[in-house]
């Protein structure tokens, strides 16, 4: 069947045996550019989404995926090194799900990013859930540069306000 819509392909691709990887690699490439980009982009939705018990089949999809489409780089220059990208994305969630016992996930974290030798502003992701954290995490993580330096960290306490001042009450009211 060939890939007309590119929606579902990754489920599809999930699903298929060894013998149909070629058939469905090709029907990719056919697809050309929105075929690959639908593809890759439920790819990394399933990489944002994966939990640890998963992690064994992110890692297998990732080298099925190497072995169905071995040169997106060809379709696009932005995908030259996807498969590593997602590798590596796959391997710092790893880390992450060693080093944080299921016990301590639950909460709001947060992901920070720093280059503490420039006078460049901080990157803060607040209000996240564990695996989002987990993700933007594993995703920063893969680029990091020698003096950058990324921190996940859950929130215990915090405060939230808004700029909006609150009603002044009544004897706070000045008329005039």
């Amino acid at each position: 069947m060939p890939m007309t819509k590119a929606a579902g392909s990754f489920a599809r691709f999930r699903e298929l045996a060894p013998d149909q990887e070629a058939v469905f690699g090709d029907e990719l490439r056919k697809g050309g550019f929105a075929a690959v980009r639908v593809f890759l982009e439920d790819f990394r939705t399933f990489l944002r989404q994966y939990d640890e018990p998963q992690q064994e089949e992110a890692e297998r999809l990732i080298r099925r995926g190497r072995d169905v489409l071995p040169e997106p780089g060809r379709i696009s220059p932005s995908w030259a090194r996807i498969w590593e990208e997602f590798a590596s994305i796959a391997a710092y969630k790893r880390d992450v799900f060693l080093r944080i016992p299921p016990d301590h996930r639950e909460g709001e974290w947060q992901v920070l990013l720093d280059n503490p030798y420039t006078n460049g502003q901080i990157v803060v992701y607040p209000a996240l859930a564990f695996l989002e954290a987990a993700y933007m995490y594993a995703y920063f993580r893969t680029g990091l540069e020698p003096n950058e330096v990324i921190r996940m960290q859950r929130i215990h306490t915090f405060l939230h306000d808004t700029g909006r001042s609150p009603e002044p009450g009544a004897e706070e009211r000045r008329d005039g």
